[in-house]
């Protein structure tokens, strides 16, 4: 039986922006980094919420700790990835701090789903949506 998403990982070759946006933007905890054998961190897990993560990796930490090709990243041929989903509370006020944080974010509006959303891209330009249920969210009614 599935629980929940566990995580979502993402490979970067700006590990330091990332980690930017995502602990000092968003103020996603980091809740564990993974350590090179010497000591660097090239993985970091924030915090979404009890068993939830998201997971960001350097790409030439991660090249060195378990090989690949260490070439530029790039998307994946066929990739059908199109964007992740954080729920929020209070999304007027969270978009104002992302917007006074330098973050583009898109008006807010309300999805086919009834529920509130605004958008935003990371510094990969992986576009993240963000949304906040209404008592008319399909996401509810069950």
């Amino acid at each position: 039986m599935t629980v929940r998403l566990a995580h979502l990982c993402l490979r970067t070759c700006r590990f330091e922006t990332m980690t930017s946006f995502y602990r000092d933007a968003l103020s996603l905890p980091v809740a564990f980094e993974l350590p090179l054998p010497d000591g660097r961190v090239f993985g970091r897990y924030f915090s979404l919420g009890e068993t939830s993560f998201l997971e960001v990796f350097d790409h030439a930490g991660a090249t060195e700790m378990w090989g690949g090709d260490a070439g530029p990243v790039s998307p994946r041929p066929n990739s059908t990835f199109q964007h992740f989903c954080l729920e929020v509370s209070g999304l007027e006020a969270y978009r104002a701090e992302l917007v006074a944080r330098g973050v583009a974010a898109s008006e807010i509006t309300t999805g086919m789903d009834n529920s509130r959303q605004a958008w935003i891209k990371d510094p990969d330009g992986n576009d993240i949506e963000l949304m906040e249920y209404t008592p008319l969210s399909l996401q509810l009614a069950r």
